[in-house]
């Protein structure tokens, strides 16, 4: 099992949601007394997320099918997760999450659209089979100076 890992699915590494997935996987990780999480930057597959057999997409979702907990992060795209999540996403068998704590991370620039995109990230994630933590954890781009500090308030208040 590789414990906890960070999907991050915004087309560009390194970006304001990547950094915010990160501060909350270690959070938690430090939580639970848990190595530091697996990161993966989807935005990074490029195409080869959209290319069939493709090695490092694979090595990325078998890293998410051996994760004992997923934080999966998104910023908000015309009212939903981005593409280039669902595509990787979609290569998962069915209930290839079943069993697997998942914790859906949003960033959005006004709370309605944060807590849409949430629901429907929740929606996706069950889909899959995960168990989907309460409360996931919407936050708007104004608040993303302060990643580090949401993370550790969101990871204290989850009830192990």
């Amino acid at each position: 099992m590789t414990g906890i890992v960070v999907v991050s699915g915004n087309p560009r590494a390194g970006s304001r949601t990547s950094t915010l997935a990160v501060a909350v996987g270690e959070a938690i990780a430090e939580q639970l007394g848990s190595p530091q999480p697996h990161v993966i930057e989807v935005g990074t597959l490029g195409t080869g997320l959209l290319t069939p057999g493709d090695e490092a997409t694979r090595a990325a979702l078998a890293v998410i099918s051996e994760a004992n907990l997923l934080v999966v992060a998104t910023p908000t795209y015309k009212g939903s997760y981005t593409g280039v999540l669902k595509v990787l996403l979609d290569q998962l068998p069915a209930q290839a999450l079943a069993g697997k704590l998942t914790v859906p991370v949003v960033t959005a620039g006004v709370a309605p659209q944060a807590a849409a995109a949430e629901a429907l990230l929740r929606q996706l994630l069950v889909e899959l089979g995960g168990i989907v933590v309460r409360p996931g954890l919407p936050v708007l781009e104004s608040d993303l100076p302060e990643s580090t500090a949401i993370a550790q308030k969101y990871a204290a208040a989850l009830d192990w």
